[in-house]
Formats: structure tokens, sequence, C-alpha cells
């Protein structure tokens, strides 16, 4: 087997990448916010003032830097007035996309900005464009985030919160060409700059402002977008207005919408599927990045990809409105292949939110409804190896006599790669793709001396390998012992199906 080599320049750090790329996703769905995140404050499970104790430490080691809520397609079908005030005197609402559940709006603003500063997360709150108006979304705009004696900052008082939140992004819509409103581009863009403009800055406060963008390869979209900015082009020094962002979702399936493969039971064929449809996320982000270029070559919008993961088909047995799905090895690698795109797109992606953080979907947590009991997934591992590479600088890796596969007309590298470096440390990421072949890399590391390094590998013995209540650390990350001096730099073993992290001291 040839050996693959990775020539990393320590010297010549690019551009930085955000600590938003590492952000989550919450939606009214499921078990995501009801029995994932909120318990209430009578439950005999561990909480603060409602909020799930065990979930914020899971999620603060994290080191979480941001939370999207309420949607996803329930944001369109949200009004903030409903979830403030007493608990026992809010509306009751149907979650009409979810299952068509109805839900006693108990977790509103209040409880999500709560949960933020336990967090120590940012707040991306999604604004509701597709039911909502106007004047509705600049009220909530005031409510959460004005100080002094105006209408809403008085009625948030008379709420109890006193000083206002800091809330510094703010989502225009969610997928706007389907359960959004079902809005033609040309259209939403008109409404965009609309509600863009009335989502004010109060005081201190600045919005990042971000229109529901494209889903998947929907180019059209996204050229529409660009267009509806003023002149982007004449001066480098002005800022993008009236939004700073774009979005873009994507999902990785290895079947149709309406079958989508099972999260546990696949084939070693549609483990390769899987995962070069994660690797397709590459090409979405560069082609994406070229139509927004053409129209802002300073790049000063945004590139959000705020939803992205797996999905598959629901648990057996499960709800299948509420999106319950186990956490593979798979899944782990899926989430390695997109971070590393994200890392390599530093210049243009400037966030990302995986879907979603507790229950539904590629979650990070996973809540045992009858023993209450809480699991960190394989996803979860890939994040918590991945911290390091939060406010870095990217660094280029190059990658020489890589093994490829045909997978669906496309080909697939054996292995994906990026790193980092910030201060007097790097951080090198790597994926073995491969389902059956332990491989050998050698890090060819130049421009600065190497004094020490440590490693972790995350893997197991089988593709489907999953964490439960049972057996909480199936899939976990160990130290990796597999790593040696090499005339270049270092030799490192991937085992077959692993995710590796180097970590580098340099001089």
């Amino acid at each position: 087997m040839t050996t693959t080599t990775a020539v990393i320049d320590l010297d010549l750090p690019g551009p930085t990448i955000s600590r938003h790329v590492y952000g989550h996703f919450a939606e009214h769905l499921g078990r995501c916010i009801y029995g994932g995140f909120w318990v209430g404050e009578d439950s005999p499970v561990p909480n603060v003032r409602g909020i799930r104790a065990d979930v914020v430490e899971a999620l603060r080691a994290l080191h979480i830097p941001n939370l999207r809520w309420p949607g996803g397609c329930f944001a369109d079908d949200y009004h903030w007035r409903d979830g403030i005030g007493p608990r026992d005197q809010r509306p009751r609402m149907v979650n009409s996309h979810w299952g068509d559940v109805v839900e006693d709006n108990a977790f509103g603003t209040h409880e999500f900005m709560d949960l933020c500063d336990l967090l120590g997360a940012d707040p991306y709150v999604s604004g509701n464009i597709g039911s909502g108006t106007v004047a509705e979304m600049s009220d909530w705009v005031e409510y959460l985030t004005r100080a002094d004696d105006s209408p809403m900052a008085a009625l948030r008082r008379a709420n109890g919160r006193d000083e206002p939140w800091r809330v510094p992004f703010w989502g225009l819509g969610n997928e706007a060409w389907g359960c959004g409103g079902n809005l033609r581009v040309e259209q939403f863009a008109s409404m965009a700059r609309q509600y863009a403009t009335y989502a004010r800055d109060q005081g201190g406060n600045a919005l990042y402002r971000i229109a529901a963008g494209a889903s998947d390869a929907d180019y059209h979209w996204t050229e529409v977008l660009m267009r509806s900015f003023d002149d982007l082009a004449q001066d480098p020094a002005a800022p993008a207005g009236p939004f700073q962002a774009v979005s873009l979702h994507y999902y990785t399936m290895s079947g149709p919408w309406s079958d989508k493969g099972s999260a546990t039971e696949f084939t070693t064929d549609e483990w390769y599927l899987t995962l070069s449809r994660a690797r397709y996320v590459d090409e979405l982000l560069t082609r994406h990045s070229t139509v927004m270029d053409r129209y802002d070559p300073h790049r000063k919008v945004g590139l959000v990809v705020d939803e992205w993961g797996t999905w598959w088909n629901v648990e057996p047995g499960t709800n299948p409105g509420f999106l319950y799905q186990q956490n593979t090895l798979r899944d782990a690698l899926v989430a390695s292949v997109h971070l590393d795109a994200f890392h390599t797109h530093a210049d243009r992606v400037v966030m990302a939110n995986i879907a979603q953080t507790v229950n539904v979907l590629q979650a990070m947590i996973l809540t045992d409804p009858d023993s209450g009991a809480l699991v960190l997934t394989p996803t979860y591992h890939v994040f918590a190896m991945n911290t390091g590479h939060h406010d870095a600088a990217s660094l280029a890796v190059h990658l020489r006599d890589v093994e490829t596969r045909d997978v669906d007309g496309r080909s697939l590298p054996m292995v994906s790669a990026s790193a980092s470096t910030k201060d007097d440390t790097a951080l090198v990421s790597l994926s073995n793709l491969d389902a059956d072949a332990a491989r050998t890399i050698v890090l060819d590391l130049r421009g600065r001396d190497v004094v020490g390094h440590t490693a972790h590998v995350l893997t197991a013995p089988a593709l489907n390998a999953h964490n439960t209540a049972e057996a909480p650390s199936t899939v976990a990350p160990a130290p990796h012992a597999g790593v040696r001096a090499h005339p270049r730099g270092l030799e490192v073993d991937l085992p077959a199906h692993s995710y590796v992290t180097v970590a580098l001291d340099l001089r």
C-alpha cells in the first residue's frame, strides 16, 4: 500500500477558522427542546431553572460557540409573544411540521436566553418571515436588545428581565424556498432586505443578519440574493448591508428522501456512498463561494451552513415526526469530512450549525426518555477532539499519493485532512475513510520545529458501532500511540475507519 504524505507549512497561516463553524441547532422538534434541553423545574432530572444540568455540562465541555433556535421550519410558525410571561398563562400552539403535536410554550425567549447564558454560547435567533410580520420581528429584536424605556424593553422588564441581552446573530427566515413560505427567490430577496432593515441594531447590540439561503446545489438562489445587495465591489472597507450573510442547507443520506437509509444497519457500499455524499459539501462550498465572489470580491458577505448533517430513517418504533436516529462511527466521519471542508473554506464560511443538538438527526447527545440516562454520541467526540481548531489560523494540507475509490460517479479519497495553528501549537485532523484497510500517513511538517506531540484516535471494531445507555463508551476517543518520528516530521498510523487528531507543540 502506498504511503500517503501530507505536506503542511506550519509558518504559512491562512484565514482564521471561526469557532462559530462548530455551532449547534436546537429546533422545537421531537425531544430536542422538551425532554432534551427542557425538563421543567419540577423534574426529578437535575436541572437549573428547568434546563437539564448534565446536557449543559456536556455541551460546555465542547466550548459550544452558538446555538440556533427556534428552528428550522418551526421558526416560521413561531410567534414570540406566545412564549413570554407566566408559563401557566401562555397559549398553546400546534407544531404542524414535526409530529402535529400541541406545545404549551413553556420554553420561550427567556428560557432560551437563560440556556445560552448557562452554555456560554452566543444566541442565534431565527426570525419568522413565513407567517410573521415585519413589525413582529422588529419588536422581538427590541424586546431582546434595547436598554431604555421603550415599549418592548418595558415589556421585557415586566416579565422579569431588567437588562437587555446580547444577541449577535439573527436569521431572516428559514428555507424560504420550502417550509418557510414556498417563495420564489426574487420575492424572498426583496422581503429579506425589508425585514433586515427593520431588524435594527439597538444600542450597542449589532446584529449579524443572515438571509435564508439555498438548499444543496441551488446556485440560482445564491446568485439572486447576492444581486440584491448594493454594489459590494466598490469600496473594500464599506460594510455589507442590509444583511451580512446568506445561508446554505445540505443533508447527507444514503438513499432518496422517501427511504434515506438506516442509521445503524447499512452495507459497506452504503458506508462509502454516505462518505462520498458528505465530501460533496466541499464542491457545494466552492461553487456557492464562486457565485458570491462574482458580486462580492472582497468577501464582505459570509456563508453560513446553518443546517448540515446526516438524515436517516427514524429508529423503529419512534414517532416518524420526531426524527430520532442513532449515531454511529459513520456519522462521526461524516462530521469530520464536513469540518475539514469548513476549515478549507474559512475565508468564506463564517458559521455552521449541525442538525441537531439533542435527540434529533445527527445529535451530539441522546437522552433516554425512560431512565433519563445521557449518552454522548460519536459525533460529539469529533467535536470535542477538534476544539483546538476554534479561532485558529487554517493551514493548507497538501495530500500526496492518496488512494481513491470510485463511488456513485465520483472519486472518493480515502484520507481527509485539515490543520490549523494558534500561538505555539498546531492541530492536525486526519480521517481514514477506508472501511477495511489501515494506512500510514507521513506528516511532512515544514517552517517550524515540532518539539512535542500528543495524539488521540476515535474508532471501533464495527462500522455501525454506536453508544447506548447500556454501553456509553463503545465509540470513544483514546490516546493514540501510533505516532513516530520521521525524517520529514511525523509518521501516523490510521486504523481502518478511524479519526485521529495530532496536537503539535511548536518552536
